[in-house]
């Protein structure tokens, strides 16, 4: 019981010996393991804890496995039921009614006898071996026993799947030599008649294993299953869950939520690439060999965040004909600002097509002289801001200007409360040139909001009449 060597299970077969025969049981230790739980035994001689604890409770389905946990180093397979304990050598076959027990003592529910399933499954699922579009869990067993487990099943199990089975087995960690695991499970939009890349397969077995062995959690094998599949993939548009091939850039794009501003930005990082990227949900953008475009946000605004930095000048010249210095400032205030990119894309775009259309008219604000330069002023922020915007400016012109101001809000039939912070020459001189006024605007908001480019001359000609009747001089 206590000589040093000699067979480890003998030496705590005598110590538990030894203790059966004292008459009072005063000292009692404390069996504590991650797999097998606590249980309470004595300990006499220098026995194996395990072995003295297995010894002892002889009778626990799963206790008294431990006392083979050498042999089962050795090669061979143990297990145990409450109907029985089998040890089948070195053939990890598992008798059928062990089979039964541990699957009606899983940590999930399962439906059905020959073919079980979880909830989120059905039977000819299951049966008939069908891939869906969450994805599921399939154990074949050698008896011909087939278990489909969902995801949602996997995410909620309180002591996981794998080890409420192994558990009852020796060694645990063995489970993948007696069922075979497969993920059943192809990226939306992924042709049946085409094989999963090599690579992927070999990166799911490595997933699968890992998890047969309680190496990996339950509510991670989903993610980790189809993340093997879609970072093996080496051609065409990965977003998500989804496969595109490379000639439908179009349904990529669409397939992702955000504004067509954000996706045509994309795009255009897209068609300046000379290989592939891989654009993590973290954040994390990595540049690939193969001509492959994954990413793992189905999301526009997260996927611009973590292209913005090395992209984002090329955006801003290529998309919206930004100059360097231009593209410079606006990619730097964006930086800081961090806005939404459906926004900052989509007022960038109207600015941008404001600018192109003041450009249409004749001439610039500074080339003109008072009060044109003010007349010119009006336009132009009232076509980009609306009229309102130009009330105040208009109150706020001094001198000739006043008049002005005075004859756009005439036009506009802004002056009911106004009337007092004009002098009375400049509400004369401004009623004059209300015509020629209102002429200019009309011209101006056919050429500048309605499109019409033929409107050009029309400014032109009320410019030169409103020069006139305001004794502005010639027009440059």
């Amino acid at each position: 019981m206590a000589k040093k060597g000699g067979d480890k299970v003998c030496k705590a077969l005598a110590g538990c010996l030894f203790a059966a025969s004292e008459g009072a049981l005063s000292t009692v230790s404390v069996f504590k393991h991650p797999l097998y739980g606590n249980a309470s035994y004595l300990k006499r001689g220098d026995g194996t804890s395990s072995h003295q604890v297995g010894i002892q409770n002889f009778t626990h389905t799963r206790l008294r496995l431990l006392v083979w946990d050498d042999h089962a180093k050795a090669g061979q397979y143990f297990f145990s039921w409450d109907g029985g304990f089998v040890c089948t050598g070195t053939d990890p076959t598992a008798p059928d009614e062990w089979i039964d027990w541990a699957l009606d003592n899983a940590s999930t529910n399962l439906s059905g006898k020959d073919a079980r399933w979880s909830v989120g499954l059905d039977e000819d699922t299951v049966r008939d071996g069908r891939m869906t579009e969450q994805g599921w869990l399939r154990l074949s067993f050698g008896d011909g026993a087939t278990v489909g487990l969902s995801q949602g099943a996997l995410a909620k199990t309180e002591e996981p799947m794998a080890q409420s089975i192994a558990i009852a087995m020796m060694p645990p960690n063995r489970l993948g030599d007696i069922c075979e695991a497969s993920w059943m499970w192809r990226p939306e939009g992924w042709p049946e008649d085409r094989s999963l890349p090599k690579e992927g397969q070999e990166r799911l077995e490595e997933t699968l294993q890992a998890w047969l062995k309680m190496s990996l959690e339950d509510d991670s094998l989903a993610r980790n299953c189809r993340a093997s599949i879609l970072n093996s993939i080496t051609d065409g548009y990965v977003v998500g869950s989804s496969w595109f091939a490379d000639d439908d850039q179009d349904g990529f794009l669409g397939h992702m939520s955000g504004t067509d501003e954000e996706r045509r930005a994309i795009a255009c990082v897209l068609d300046l690439l000379e290989g592939g990227i891989h654009v993590r949900s973290d954040g994390v953008v990595l540049n690939l060999e193969e001509r492959v475009v994954r990413l793992e946000d189905a999301s526009c605004h997260p996927v611009l965040v973590a292209l913005w930095p090395e992209h984002g000048m090329a955006v801003l010249e290529e998309l919206f004909g930004l100059s360097y210095e231009e593209a410079r400032k606006v990619h730097n205030r964006q930086a800081k600002r961090k806005q939404g990119f459906g926004a900052f894309l989509r007022e960038l775009n109207d600015s941008l097509d404001t600018a192109q259309r003041l450009d249409r008219l004749p001439w610039k604000g500074a080339s003109l002289p008072s009060p044109l330069e003010f007349a010119d002023q009006l336009v132009r922020r009232a076509a980009d801001d609306g009229i309102a915007a130009t009330v105040s400016m208009a109150r706020k012109g001094r001198g000739i200007e006043a008049a002005m101001g005075w004859a756009w809000l005439v036009v506009h039939e802004r002056t009911e409360s106004d009337s007092w912070r004009f002098d009375e020459d400049s509400r004369d001189k401004g009623s004059d040139w209300v015509p020629a006024l209102q002429a200019l605007w009309d011209a101006a908001e056919a050429l500048l909001l309605k499109d019409d480019l033929e409107a050009t001359l029309d400014y032109r000609t009320a410019m030169v009449w409103l020069a006139e009747v305001s004794g502005s001089g010639p027009l440059p």
